[in-house]
């Protein structure tokens, strides 16, 4: 197989974005260059797009409440038959403190500056309530996510695959504990600086190291390894892409160019464990995830209650309908993946959301 170059942003990227989510295009050749030099990838550029004040303008967002409902953003047309609206804003602390260093969200979460480049001048900031969207998520996802917290009992564990910071580990446990619930909080990285984050950002919000579990490695349907794109030290990249299935002759040859290393790849399997329940699964792993479905689909069914996905493609989207629907699984909020169309062919530039609820382990609600 022919080893692809890791996926660098374009100017064309820049334009697309600008587009869909302004509704204009950058205002001339030297902001596109601007971003180029200064963002690591397309999630990066959407997530500074998202958390500007043009794009709440734009949204039709009051900047202090972001409460205001308009349908020019793509964000607010997503399907549901919870209400999202309703569970993000009973989650939403009357104020929550702000803390130097950090960019503190309406949850309460804090998080450090320092993890995306961006947020350097927002230290001592507090996120307003993500309706529809903010720096990090749209309201489909955050609706998801914070559903799981409801529906759990007595404890709360959640597993995210390609945890990065640890953002829906944080987001979901902070949430959870503010119920009384009692969090286990797992997740899986292949960058060992995003792992770094991790523990600091778990550090932070006061969860101790016998509440979260930390796995380095590429989340995967099965064993073996994985090839995983490098970073310049002090660059910032998120959403970096796995290659699966490479020849050993391929894999050498990739990790002596210095762009790619070679991870272990870690199966659902591994990190369920033991456990027998587990409350949430966040996946998002770069396209990899109809594969890790249809490949745990019965230890899915048997353990998870509830699964909130990152879809990367409109292709993958119909794939993981048809394989969680015909597992029995129902589908309570969805927002397909925002595409654009050079050439004639379908170019995700904003991922889509599927949550899935188990019939089997949640049947009323």
């Amino acid at each position: 197989m022919q080893i692809p170059e890791p996926k660098a942003l374009t100017a064309q990227d820049v334009q697309r974005v600008y587009e869909v989510m302004l509704g204009r295009p950058p205002e001339s050749t030297s902001v596109v260059a601007h971003h180029l030099s200064g963002v690591g990838s397309l999630a990066d550029l959407v997530r500074n797009i998202a958390a500007s004040a043009e794009f709440a303008a734009h949204a039709g967002l009051n900047a202090a409440t972001a409460t205001t409902v308009t349908p020019e953003s793509p964000f607010w047309h997503f399907h549901a038959n919870v209400d999202v609206r309703g569970i993000i804003q009973s989650h939403a602390k009357a104020q929550p403190a702000p803390l130097a260093g950090h960019y503190v969200n309406f949850l309460g979460a804090a998080v450090p500056t320092k993890v995306m480049t961006f947020l350097n001048e927002r230290g001592d900031q507090v996120d307003p309530v993500p309706i529809p969207a903010n720096y990090h998520a749209d309201m489909a996802e955050w609706g998801g996510a914070l559903r799981a917290v409801d529906l759990a009992k007595g404890s709360f564990t959640m597993i995210e695959l390609g945890c990065g910071w640890a953002c829906w580990m944080t987001n979901t446990g902070v949430a959870a504990r503010a119920r009384g619930l009692q969090v286990q909080l797992i997740g899986i990285e292949g960058d060992p600086t995003h792992l770094q984050y991790a523990c600091e950002t778990m550090a932070v919000n006061g969860f101790s190291t016998s509440q979260f579990t930390l796995l380095p490695g590429v989340a995967a349907a099965g064993k073996g390894f994985a090839l995983f794109p490098t970073r310049e030290v002090g660059s910032e990249h998120w959403g970096s892409t796995p290659i699966f299935g490479a020849s050993l002759e391929e894999s050498d040859k990739a990790v002596a160019s210095g762009k790619f290393e070679s991870l272990k790849m870690v199966p659902l399997s591994d990190a369920i464990g033991k456990r027998a329940h587990i409350d949430l699964l966040h996946i998002d792993i770069q396209g990899g995830e109809a594969d890790l479905i249809a490949a745990s689909i019965d230890l899915l069914s048997e353990r998870v209650a509830y699964i909130v996905i990152g879809t990367h493609s409109r292709q993958l989207e119909g794939r993981l309908m048809d394989l969680l629907l015909g597992a029995g699984w129902l589908l309570e909020i969805e927002r397909p993946a925002i595409i654009q169309l050079p050439n004639g062919a379908p170019q995700t530039t904003v991922d889509g959301v599927q949550a899935w609820r188990n019939p089997r382990l949640l049947p009323t609600v």
